[in-house]
């Protein structure tokens, strides 16, 4: 049965099955007719395919049971709590410890502004071809993130992540991060300062298997970093 995504996944506009304005690509992503013709151009920004309009479902062929939950919306949304910042600094460690450049870029908005060191992108797709870069360079990634600041739509985070190159020389790199999110809970802008530091496979502090840090990992402050 075809997917029935409820929002455009560019401005988390309403999409419901019997919308005449939604439009899909083969993989069922969803956008609405105006961010197709005036951002993206008839093209999925996630596949490259085109863009074409989906099916109506009418309302009474729409049971609960076959309704989809997913959407262009990453919860949790602004404004932000406390709680609800450490829980999205949380799910982006998460997300960056898989090392998967394509579901980590899921978490950007399509126009998502970019500077990392001294390296820019200015949409999804850059981003995403920023990540293979990243994860074919800095092998055996493992990452803690640790909240510093936040207010209504933005966070601060502080970070270190270690990692060895094709040679085997390990390094931990510490980072600064801001992040702007739109109010569908996509992050909009992030700005990253990052040093690298020379260290002894010895000197490792990072050692759980590869992927999510298990929740019983001390952090960042519990580890003195």
């Amino acid at each position: 049965m075809l997917q029935l995504r409820p929002n455009c996944e560019c401005c988390a506009r309403d999409l419901p099955g019997d919308s005449s304005e939604a439009l899909i690509c083969s993989f069922e992503c969803t956008f609405c007719r105006d961010c197709s013709d005036n951002i993206l151009h008839g093209s999925c920004p996630n596949c490259g395919g085109e863009l074409v309009r989906r099916p109506i479902r009418p309302t009474a062929k729409q049971p609960d049971s076959t309704a989809s939950t997913e959407s262009g919306w990453r919860p949790p949304l602004p404004p932000f709590t406390r709680a609800s910042a450490i829980e999205k600094v949380r799910l982006a460690e998460d997300g960056w410890n898989s090392r998967d450049p394509q579901r980590v870029s899921q978490a950007y908005t399509l126009d998502s502004k970019w500077r990392n060191r001294a390296e820019f992108a200015v949409n999804r797709q850059e981003v995403e071809r920023f990540l293979i870069r990243k994860w074919a360079k800095e092998l055996d990634y493992r990452l803690i993130k640790e909240l510093w600041a936040f207010t209504d739509e933005r966070i601060a985070v502080r970070y270190a992540y270690e990692w060895h190159d094709d040679a085997g020389n390990w390094f931990r790199s510490y980072g600064n991060e801001n992040w702007e999110f739109s109010q569908n809970g996509l992050m909009s802008k992030r700005f990253a300062c990052i040093n690298d530091t020379p260290i002894k496979e010895s000197e490792r502090k990072f050692h759980w298997p590869l992927g999510r840090r298990p929740d019983e990992h001390p952090g960042l402050s519990e580890l003195g970093l």
